[in-house]
């Protein structure tokens, strides 16, 4: 069986197009996470202006103490928004690019497999168990691929669960830490 420069071109190209997809989907997500850094920005500059008015009013101690405390929970809040919002962020772009990976992967081995099945015809008489051999080691390639795959798609989904719960635990260690320093700040 000969290739063709027909069949490498065909090849370059969807090569180049799956690059011009990976790059497209990193490209994606990293201007989500400019868009959101930008927002948080402005949103940090807007704040610490009203609070500085704000501070610059206090005319009591007790004052400026319910101030600072009353500063402290949105600003929790605000950051564990802001690493879900990241999270996020990575976990889409993560999938994308699983998908167009497993696309690709895919397509591969379909390409692979028709050029193996093509070469077995061709293949001399008395090569049959050599070709076997071969059809035998892509079938246990592509199982192994699979176990895997699947494996590293159940890491990624433990991952990610453990993360949830860890905000989930910041987020009310923070509550409670704001609520104690609340009532202390009352007691003062």
């Amino acid at each position: 069986m000969t290739i063709t420069p027909e069949q490498i071109a065909a090849a370059n190209k969807a090569n180049l197009d799956a690059l011009v997809g990976f790059a497209q989907q990193a490209f994606k997500g990293m201007e989500q996470l400019v868009e959101l850094n930008l927002a948080a920005a402005r949103s940090t500059l807007d704040e610490t202006a009203e609070k500085a008015k704000a501070a610059l009013n206090v005319k009591e101690p007790q004052e400026l103490l319910n101030l600072q405390v009353n500063l402290l929970q949105p600003a929790q809040e605000k950051a564990v928004a802001y690493g879900k919002q990241v999270a996020d962020i990575a976990a889409s772009t993560q999938a994308e690019i699983t998908k167009l990976a497993e696309a690709q992967l895919a397509q591969a081995q379909a390409q692979f497999k028709s050029l193996v099945d093509a070469a077995s015809k061709n293949a001399p008489a008395g090569s049959e168990s050599a070709v076997a051999a071969v059809q035998t080691a892509m079938a246990n390639a592509a199982a192994a691929f699979d176990s895997v795959q699947k494996a590293a798609k159940q890491a990624a989904s433990v991952a990610e669960s453990n993360f949830k719960t860890l905000t989930a635990s910041a987020e009310s260690t923070a509550k409670a830490a704001s609520e104690a320093v609340k009532k202390s700040a009352k007691r003062a």
